[in-house]
C-alpha cells in the first residue's frame, strides 16, 4: 500500500513570486518589496489586515473617500493574515475608523503594483495596523505570478499520489484562482490562515496522513514548519529571511521543484537532514 503523504503550501513567495508595494502613511513615500509579515512580527499589537474585496470595487471609489467610510458603505469584511499579540478584526476596525487614510492611498499602491506586474494573477490591498500606537503605518498592495516550476511541481506530486493543500493569509477568491490554475482542489484551500491556523491545519492533517510536509517562506509559516513532519523553507522569492525561520525548517530550497525530492526521500525513508538539497546562498 502506498504511503499517504500531504504537502501544504503557503502561497505568497512559495507558489507565487510576489511584488509588494507599501505607502508609508507618515511620509507618503512608496516603498517596494516590503516584507509585511516581518514588520508585523516585530511588535506586539500589530496585524496585517486584508481588505476582502476586488480591486475593481476599490478603484471605482472616490480617491477622497475616507477608508472607513468605504469599508462601511460597501460592507467590506476584513481578514487578519497575521498578527502578533492581542489583535482582532474589531480592534483593527476601531483603528481604521480613527485613521485619516483616504481611498486614494489604497489606489496608489494598487496602481503601483498593476504598473509593475501587469500579468499578476491577482491584486490585493491591505494595511498594517498598530493597535498599541493606534495608527496605520502602511497601506499595502501585492501582486503575484506563479513561479515557472509551480504547476510542474504540483503535477508531479499528484502523479505520485500525494495530496496537496494551500494554507495562506490571502483571501479566498485570490486563492481559489490560484488553486484552479495549478489544479489543487478548492476544498483543500485555507484562506486568511494566520500562524496558528496554519499550525492547526498541519496538525489536523497529521492525524490523517502518514507524513505531512509544510512548504513556506515567511515568518507566519514558522509554527507550521515546526509542526510538520518536514518543514521546507523556500528562498526563491529572493528576499532576506529571519534566521529563526531558517532554523525552524528541516530543509531550505531555492526552487519549489525540489519539494519533489523531499517527497521522494520520504518514500525512500531517508532522514530529511541527509537529503542533499539544503541551499545556503
Amino acid at each position: 500500500m502506498a504511503r499517504r503523504i500531504a504537502v501544504v503550501f503557503d502561497s505568497a513567495g512559495t507558489l507565487l513570486h510576489m511584488y509588494r508595494v507599501a505607502k508609508e502613511s507618515s511620509t507618503g513615500n512608496i516603498l517596494e518589496n516590503i516584507e509585511s509579515t516581518a514588520i508585523v512580527a516585530k511588535k506586539n499589537g500589530c496585524g496585517l489586515v486584508a481588505l476582502n474585496t476586488e480591486k475593481e470595487i476599490i478603484l471605482r471609489s472616490s480617491r477622497e473617500m475616507p477608508l472607513f467610510e468605504f469599508i462601511s458603505e460597501n460592507r467590506i469584511s476584513i481578514g487578519i493574515s497575521c498578527s502578533k499579540g492581542l489583535f482582532t478584526p474589531d480592534i483593527a476596525c476601531e483603528i481604521i475608523k480613527g485613521a485619516s487614510l483616504l481611498m486614494g492611498d489604497v489606489h496608489d499602491v494598487l496602481e503601483a503594483v498593476a504598473a509593475r506586474c501587469p500579468d499578476s494573477i491577482y491584486l490585493a490591498a491591505g494595511l498594517i495596523v498598530d493597535s498599541e500606537a493606534k495608527r496605520i503605518p502602511y497601506v499595502l498592495s501585492t501582486g503575484g505570478q506563479v513561479f515557472n516550476k509551480t504547476l510542474q511541481t504540483v503535477q508531479i506530486l499528484h502523479a505520485m499520489k500525494v495530496d496537496t493543500y494551500i494554507a495562506s493569509g490571502d483571501r479566498m477568491p485570490a486563492l481559489v484562482q490560484l488553486a484552479n490554475l495549478i489544479n489543487i482542489p478548492t476544498e483543500r484551500v485555507f484562506a486568511f490562515a494566520d500562524p496558528l491556523i496554519k499550525e492547526k491545519v498541519v496538525l489536523e492533517l497529521k492525524s490523517r496522513y502518514e507524513k505531512v510536509i509544510m512548504v513556506g517562506d515567511g515568518i507566519n509559516d514558522i509554527l507550521a514548519l515546526r509542526a510538520a513532519d518536514i518543514g521546507v523553507m523556500t528562498i526563491q522569492q529572493g528576499d532576506k529571511r529571519p534566521e529563526e525561520l531558517r532554523e525552524a525548517a528541516d530543509v531550505v530550497l531555492d526552487d519549489i521543484i525540489k519539494v519533489v525530492d523531499v517527497v521522494k526521500g520520504l518514500i525512500r525513508n531517508e532522514n530529511p537532514a541527509s537529503l542533499p538539497i539544503d541551499i545556503d546562498n
